[in-house]
């Protein structure tokens, strides 16, 4: 019996190593085929929020090309501006262009982010659809992908910063949400991501 033990094991970790494949390969075509199954991440029925430049922005303005979705502010130190570069980064990596991938960036700060402000911060990194709601339309946008934000008041600063979800949401072209790219997720990870959602029929 002691003979054949290197071989059981062996056929034990080939066999364990084929499940792993099974299982991804499942998981990657769930991915590419599947409906998402989140509990949240639908942009509410007849609902708008303002875009920067006054026009109404509605859930049928996520329909025609697939959409990398993301919250922020403008008084941001460092994941808000590290990750619109990124973003503009991947478009660029994949050949992509603003008609084929959508860029938004919603502010969960609406009292210090006006309009004219956000649209000079988002020209600084490409074409962004910048959205600037009041306070309940936030919220309920924010509730709606299941965003948490708050304020955080330092007692040695100047002004308040905001603790926020710092997730790349992904949304196919018909506005449903797909899945969501970590802050600090690798490049190639997060390439991969992008490009899977730009393959969904």
């Amino acid at each position: 019996m002691a003979e054949n033990n290197p071989n059981m094991l062996r056929r034990v970790r080939i066999v364990l190593w084929i499940l792993v494949l099974i299982v991804g390969a499942a998981s990657t075509i769930f991915f590419l085929v599947a409906p998402p199954q989140s509990p949240f991440g639908n942009f509410p029925e007849n609902f708008s929020i303002p875009r920067t430049d006054g026009t109404p922005f509605v859930k049928a303005d996520l329909e025609g090309s697939p959409t990398l979705l993301y919250f922020g502010y403008t008084f941001c130190p460092d994941v808000c501006p590290t990750t619109l570069a990124e973003m503009i980064q991947w478009r660029d990596a994949l050949n992509l262009t603003p008609d084929q991938l959508k860029f938004i960036f919603v502010t969960v700060d609406p009292e210090r982010d006006t309009p004219d402000a956000l649209a000079e911060y988002a020209a600084a990194f490409g074409d962004i659809i910048t959205l600037r709601g009041d306070a309940a339309q936030t919220q309920m946008l924010e509730k709606a992908y299941g965003v948490v934000a708050e304020k955080v008041n330092d007692p040695g600063a100047t002004d308040y910063l905001v603790n926020h979800t710092a997730s790349v949401f992904m949304l196919d072209r018909n506005g449903n949400f797909i899945g969501t790219i970590s802050y600090g997720e690798a490049t190639s990870a997060a390439l991969g991501k992008v490009q899977a959602l730009m393959d969904r029929g």
